[in-house]
C-alpha cells in the first residue's frame, strides 16, 4: 500500500491540517465541503467546491464524472464528511477521504 493509503485506513489518526496537505500533493485532487449551502456561503476553505451530504448521492457523478479522482471531504467535525465518504465509496469511488472539520481549519476561509 502507498503512504497516502495508509494514512487514511484509520480514522482519527489526522486532522484537517495533514489531510489538507495531501490534497494539496495529490495530483488531480478535488476538495469538497459536505456542510449544507448556506454554512459554505459563510465561508470555506479556498478551491473546495460544496456538495452538501443530503445532496452528494445525485450530485457527486456530475461534478466528479471520474471514481478515481482523488476526494478529500470535509465538514464542521468531520462527522457528515464521514458519512458522505461512505456513500460515494459505495457509488464506486475509490479514492475518498475525510479529512475531518473546517473546526480544526487554521487558515482564512473564503466566500464566493
Amino acid at each position: 500500500m502507498s503512504d497516502e493509503i495508509d494514512y487514511f485506513a484509520t480514522p482519527g489518526q489526522f486532522d484537517i491540517i495533514d489531510g489538507l496537505e495531501h490534497y494539496e500533493n495529490t495530483e488531480g485532487a478535488v476538495l469538497i465541503d459536505v456542510r449544507m449551502k448556506a454554512e459554505y456561503d459563510e465561508g470555506h476553505i479556498p478551491d473546495a467546491i460544496n456538495l452538501p451530504l443530503q445532496k452528494i448521492d445525485k450530485l457527486i457523478e456530475k461534478r466528479v464524472p471520474d471514481k478515481e479522482t482523488p476526494l478529500f471531504l470535509y465538514c464542521v467535525t468531520g462527522a457528515r464528511s464521514g458519512r458522505a465518504t461512505s456513500i460515494v465509496k459505495s457509488m464506486g469511488y475509490t479514492r475518498a477521504y475525510n479529512i475531518g472539520g473546517v473546526i480544526g481549519y487554521e487558515g482564512e476561509l473564503v466566500k464566493d
